[in-house]
């Protein structure tokens, strides 16, 4: 954690702004602040460690630790997470977004019949997604095909 803090913390102060142009909060405020806090946080678990303290075993959940990982999960997610990285700039975030969405239900579980609710939500939650951040955020992402139609 003292690691990542002071990596975020280094990348943060490095980072070239212009304070012209990017106002009183510029965005190096959000990572100083990230920064900080970690290299608070890991002085502060490690004084705990030094004093002798220890981690108390999770009592809220009612897991098996006996039980194997769902590896089979893990494999679909991380194949889904890959195809979206693949197929976003030929297809574009809308569709390659709504297979995202499609996948990751698909592999958390979701056993609906093919063509019926988990693409639809699935679509409107990628067309949703697109909107909100390339209209009115004004992040362009790729929109692929359907760019002349949205």
């Amino acid at each position: 954690m003292l690691c990542v803090g002071a990596l975020v913390l280094g990348d943060a102060l490095t980072m070239d702004t212009v304070a012209s142009v990017r106002g009183p909060v510029g965005p190096r405020t959000v990572p100083l602040i990230v920064g900080c806090a970690l290299l608070l946080v890991s002085v502060l678990l490690a004084v705990d460690v030094l004093r002798g303290g220890r981690g108390e075993a999770e009592a809220g959940e009612d897991v098996d630790t006996s039980e194997p990982g769902d590896w089979r999960t893990v494999a679909l997610l991380a194949g889904v997470f890959l195809a979206f990285a693949a197929l976003i700039e030929p297809l574009g975030f809308p569709l390659s977004g709504a297979l995202l969405f499609w996948g990751s239900a698909f592999a958390l579980g979701s056993r609906t019949h093919a063509f019926t609710r988990d693409p639809l939500i699935a679509a409107g939650l990628s067309l949703f997604t697109y909107a909100v951040f390339h209209l009115l955020l004004g992040v362009p992402l790729p929109g692929g095909p359907l760019m002349g139609v949205l």
